[in-house]
């Protein structure tokens, strides 16, 4: 992979987070997890380049996130749907993902990613904010959380691109 700036990407990060997916993965060599996103967002905040990305308290991999204090968010090609929708549906307490879904993490100092992702940011973790119900201007959201799980929402800098 090589490292890009993240003003030299082309592609459509909306459309990559919001209809491809995406995996946040974090953790190191002892252990690790990854699970699939589609809600989040690429921008500036506080003088840095960041990206936020959405995840409900009970998810496994948001244990690894906040242990690591750092995440990666790795990209596919289409090819890799059914790997991803897998990763969404079944807790890495449960299952051995890498194993069910033949993805192969690699360690990079701090940092773990999917090796068949085509484009991989790799994060910092800045700051997490949990969602609260009573701030929903628009009460519909209201819909999304039957359960009351909120979001909470991570705030990371990214420290770099690798794209393929």
């Amino acid at each position: 992979m090589n490292e890009i700036n993240i003003k030299d990407i082309r592609k459509n990060v909306v459309k990559m987070i919001s209809e491809d997916w995406a995996l946040v993965t974090a953790g190191n060599k002892d252990g690790w997890n990854t699970m699939t996103i589609s809600w989040g967002g690429v921008g500036e905040l506080w003088g840095k380049d960041v990206v936020f990305v959405f995840i409900r308290p009970q998810r496994y991999t948001k244990e690894f996130m906040d242990r690591e204090g750092r995440f990666t968010l790795n990209f596919f090609d289409g090819e890799y749907k059914k790997e991803l929708g897998l990763c969404g549906k079944y807790s890495g307490r449960d299952c051995d993902k890498a194993k069910e879904t033949g993805l192969i993490p690699i360690f990079d100092g701090d940092n773990v990613y999917i090796e068949q992702a085509n484009t991989v940011i790799v994060c910092k973790t800045l700051s997490v904010e949990h969602l609260n119900p009573e701030n929903f201007i628009d009460k519909n959201i209201e819909d999304f959380y039957p359960n009351k799980d909120y979001h909470e929402v991570y705030i990371a800098e990214i420290e770099k691109i690798l794209e393929k």
